[in-house]
Order: C-alpha cells, then structure tokens, then sequence
C-alpha cells in the first residue's frame, strides 16, 4: 500500500508514459513546422490528447523542449556507457546516418538538432541547456577515450583527448548536415569515408 499522498508506482509509469507520448508528438511538430511555427495545440493534436491535458505535465513548450535536450542527454550517454575498446564505431555511426536520413522519428533528427542549435541561439534558457548537455556528454567521450583498452576505453594519452573528442563531435554533426543537404550521399559511402578517418581518430597512438 502507498503512502497517502504519495503516486503509486502504476501512478508513476503512467505519468512517464503519457510525457513521453507527448515528448514523441512534440518532436515531430518541431521538425515539421519549428518551435515557433509548432503550437500546443498541434502538438495535443499529434499526441491524440487535450491540449488541458498537456498542461498538467509541462508547463508549456519551453518546458517541453528541456525535456528532449535532457532525454536527448541520456540517450546520448547510454550510448557512449555501451562503448568499449572494440565496438563498431564505423557500423553504430552508419545506422546513425541512415535513420537521419529516413527522419526516424524514434531518434534525434537531423531536422531537429538543427532546430535545437537555431534555437540555442535566441532563448537563453535553452542556451544554457543546450550547453550544459554538452559539457557532460563531452566528458563522458573524453572518459571513454582516455581510459586504457583493458578498462573498456581506448587508451588515447591525455594531451591528446579533447582534440580526439571535438573532431569525433564535428564528424557526427557535420554528418548530421549531410543527411539533409545531400540527401542522396549513400550509406556506402558515408562507411567508406568512416573506416578512412576513423582509425586514426581512435588509435591510442599520437
């Protein structure tokens, strides 16, 4: 038995479940016609709910959009948790590529990483959220690259991680950008440029 006043745990997931239904339906909206263009109630329209409803877990759009960075952030730094020294980096980048490239709308965009950055740029608060998920998804790769191979890591020395990290970064983004300015820039190809750079990028030698 619960706590009075306190949400059960059906209580709870259900909560979850219903923010990330609208979170879904939000990106989507944001991709399709902007955060500025995007209303609340196109996006209580693609989640299939009252836009009242809406309002009981996020207190407007502002709130929504923290919500994607920071989930952005945690899908971001289980990826990186699963690395290890011998992981496909060549092949998970790839699939990446490929699903920017058919707008999946159960990933990050390349549309709405777009949009998030643009946005970064005129609001403050999203600057800042923007910055800060940034900052600790950065550490987690520097972490990965720096830790010896028999710990999971790569062993790259310490003087040279934050450069490894920025044009791991750059890559991934520029790739990003790709998927929507060259629409027809096939996989194979995207693999063969990745297998000529990436070796170098994550060798442990200087």
């Amino acid at each position: 038995m619960s706590t009075a006043g306190k949400p059960t745990a059906k209580a709870e997931a259900r909560a979850q479940a219903q923010r990330e239904r609208i979170l879904v339906a939000a990106q989507k909206c944001f991709v399709v016609h902007g955060f500025h263009a995007a209303s609340m109630a196109n996006i209580a329209d693609t989640a299939g709910m009252s836009a009242g409803l809406i309002y009981r877990y996020f207190k407007g759009k502002n709130d929504i959009i923290l919500a994607i960075i920071e989930r952005q952030l945690e899908e971001a730094r289980a990826d990186v948790a699963k690395l290890h020294a011998t992981s496909d980096l060549v092949a998970g980048i790839a699939e990446v590529f490929q699903q920017w490239q058919a707008n999946d709308p159960n990933i990050t965009s390349a549309a709405l990483f777009l949009e998030l950055t643009a946005e970064a740029t005129r609001d403050p608060e999203i600057a800042a959220a923007t910055h800060a998920s940034d900052k600790v998804f950065r550490a987690d790769l520097a972490a990965w690259f720096e830790r010896s191979s028999k710990d999971g890591g790569l062993g790259v020395p310490k003087q040279e991680v934050d450069t490894r990290v920025l044009m791991l970064q750059c890559l991934i983004e520029g790739l990003a950008m790709r998927a929507i300015s060259q629409p027809d820039l096939s996989v194979a190809q995207v693999k063969t440029a990745l297998e000529r750079f990436l070796p170098s990028l994550l060798s442990a030698q200087v």
